[in-house]
């Protein structure tokens, strides 16, 4: 890292729909061969729910985290295909991503639908990975800055300072997602920047520090010490690069 910076660093995998157990089970292993004591940096694996038992058996004894993609807000009831907070709690997951773009663009997601959930997740004593960034249309009509304090306020809206203080954010702008496109190191730390400010007008000073910024958009071992590097980046949300075990180490690496 080239700042210093009291916030510890969290990388986190998201492998999206990829991986069967078995795939999940030999990227784990090859994982935990340089990272199972890594304390530099908050690592976390976010499987797909068919692999969140397999992976969470793997890493137990490790430093490694495990993260859900997704879930309800309900406790539970009718809703054919989704699962509840308590239940990825029940296999030890840690951590669980709401709100990312895949998430609002193909299923129709929006920050009160955010919100609920990450209500839901900071109640079971889950921590929320919340994403927010703009579409590169957004971008290009000089929206971004409303678009990404929108979707800050939106999903983090009646939150207490400590629930703030507790929770994670991505910024991913979409444009770079899957596009090998990527921010560079001086706009995403611009975008960093504003999210923080916002959570300090919706807390104090203190919370806006404290809180976790990530980076998320076709990060690899690359960018990665460059995009750390920036004041207030403080790590990833991975998607590509955490298939592979090697360029995952390499970006946890050059978190530290």
């Amino acid at each position: 890292m080239t700042v210093s910076k009291s916030r510890k660093p969290i990388v986190a995998g998201n492998w999206k729909m990829n991986k069967t157990v078995a795939d999940a089970t030999d990227l784990v292993n090859a994982i935990k061969r340089d990272l199972a004591g890594c304390k530099e940096v908050d690592v976390v694996l976010c499987p797909p729910f068919t692999a969140l038992k397999a992976v969470s058996d793997l890493i137990t004894e490790t430093h490694i985290d495990l993260g859900a993609q997704n879930m309800h807000w309900e406790k539970n009831g009718a809703f054919t295909g989704e699962v509840s907070a308590e239940m990825i709690r029940e296999l030890y997951c840690h951590y669980v991503i709401l709100g990312h773009s895949e998430r609002r663009a193909y299923f129709g997601e929006t920050d009160e639908i955010v919100n609920k959930k990450t209500k839901a997740a900071l109640e079971a004593n889950l921590t929320p990975i919340v994403c927010v960034g703009e579409t590169l249309d957004e971008r290009e009509s000089g929206r971004m800055t409303e678009v990404v304090q929108t979707q800050v306020r939106g999903s983090l809206k009646g939150l207490s300072a400590r629930d703030l203080a507790e929770s994670v954010i991505a910024y991913e702008p979409v444009w770079a997602i899957g596009t090998g496109k990527t921010a560079s190191s001086e706009q995403a730390q611009e975008v960093h920047a504003l999210i923080r400010k916002v959570i300090e007008d919706m807390a104090d000073e203190a919370v806006a520090q404290s809180v976790r910024i990530q980076y998320g958009g076709s990060v690899k071992p690359g960018n990665a010490a460059e995009l750390f590097g920036m004041p207030d980046i403080d790590g990833g949300l991975i998607g590509g690069a955490a298939l592979e075990a090697r360029s995952f180490i390499e970006i946890v690496r050059a978190a530290i």
